[in-house]
């Protein structure tokens, strides 16, 4: 009894109500209910009651009863398309198709003959460069540079004059070219076992950092049978001056040897020279003057600071799709330079 006094506004009311049939009988659930609506607040009322429900009859008419045709997915793709543009489903990049050169020649020669070793193969070959008109192969890779590579050269070398200035550029560029050649002269004697003249110029601080940088690829080096040694392509008219000819962990490659201030741990850093190395295993396999066919290409990174050389080595599979490539830029070349 004192709990329902607590809940009244009006203490004793509901003593004077409950209190006699409390006593005497169980008092219904009913009762409370009413009790508690008695006391509740006043329900809200519903603000759209007091829209003018006759002014707006109509309208709410029309929008009730206003039906669409049924629409079913492909209705609905179709006003999404109209509305839209077709929508964007996620798929695996199309690979570009390859194109295929007009004027295919194999990488391997099938016609030509091995004939049987009569030379001393202890003495790695050394043909000299022919002098003819037919193009070089780093000729060829320059002439045809896709625009990005040109945008990014041209931008490297405006950056270099800004930094150097244009005397100290050509100064720059002069020097690397020296350093290039003291390095391939320094393989060479190594390769011919003159350890003398090896020693005398690993001495030379220009280029003891590289020969430093590729001490661990010359332990997989053996066989040596060309060194810088001239090639050409009998059949596609070209010509090139390859590095070295030896096996590389028992594998015989045409080796292309890079100096770099840079690093360049993938065979994608390296550019066209992945083509450069095809175009010298394709003229090498049509060049009567060589009694073997090579297969496979080495292209190895050597830096001035002495840090370990990244050699990225070409199976023939990866020769194979660089040849193709090599042939397209060739054909672009002749394309460029034919008169007609």
């Amino acid at each position: 009894m004192q709990f329902l006094q607590i809940l009244s506004r009006k203490p004793g009311s509901l003593e004077v109500l409950f209190q006699i049939p409390f006593c005497q009988k169980q008092f219904p659930c009913m009762c409370l209910s009413t009790s508690a609506n008695v006391y509740s607040k006043k329900k809200k009322g519903n603000s759209y009651e007091q829209v003018d429900q006759e002014k707006y009859k109509n309208l709410v008419h029309s929008v009730t009863t206003y039906k669409t045709s049924a629409q079913t997915p492909e209705t609905i793709l179709e006003e999404d398309n109209l509305l839209y543009g077709p929508p964007a489903k996620h798929r695996p990049p199309i690979k570009a198709e390859t194109k295929t050169p007009r004027n295919w020649v194999p990488l391997i020669n099938p016609n030509k003959r091995i004939l049987p070793v009569s030379r001393d193969s202890n003495v790695p070959m050394k043909i000299s460069l022919q002098k003819t008109k037919m193009p070089s192969v780093t000729r060829i890779l320059q002439q045809t540079l896709s625009p990005q590579q040109i945008f990014y050269l041209e931008r490297w070398k405006q950056k270099m004059i800004e930094e150097l200035g244009k005397e100290g550029f050509e100064e720059y560029t002069k020097n690397l070219f020296l350093q290039g050649e003291l390095f391939h002269a320094a393989l060479e004697s190594i390769f011919l076992s003159e350890k003398t003249a090896a020693k005398k110029q690993g001495k030379d601080d220009v280029i003891s950092g590289y020969l430093s940088s590729v001490e661990h690829v010359l332990e997989d080096i053996s066989e040596v049978k060309a060194l810088e040694s001239g090639v050409h392509h009998e059949t596609l008219q070209y010509r090139g001056l390859v590095d070295c000819v030896a096996k590389y962990r028992g594998q015989l490659c045409a080796i292309d040897w890079k100096t770099s201030e840079k690093p360049k741990p993938l065979l994608q850093n390296t550019y066209d020279n992945p083509l450069q190395v095809a175009a010298y295993i394709g003229a090498i396999n049509h060049d009567a003057s060589y009694d073997f066919q090579v297969r496979c290409g080495l292209i190895v990174v050597a830096y001035k600071n002495g840090s370990p050389a990244h050699p990225h080595f070409m199976n023939p599979d990866l020769c194979s799709q660089y040849w193709n490539k090599w042939l397209l830029r060739l054909e672009e070349y002749l394309e460029k330079t034919d008169p007609h």
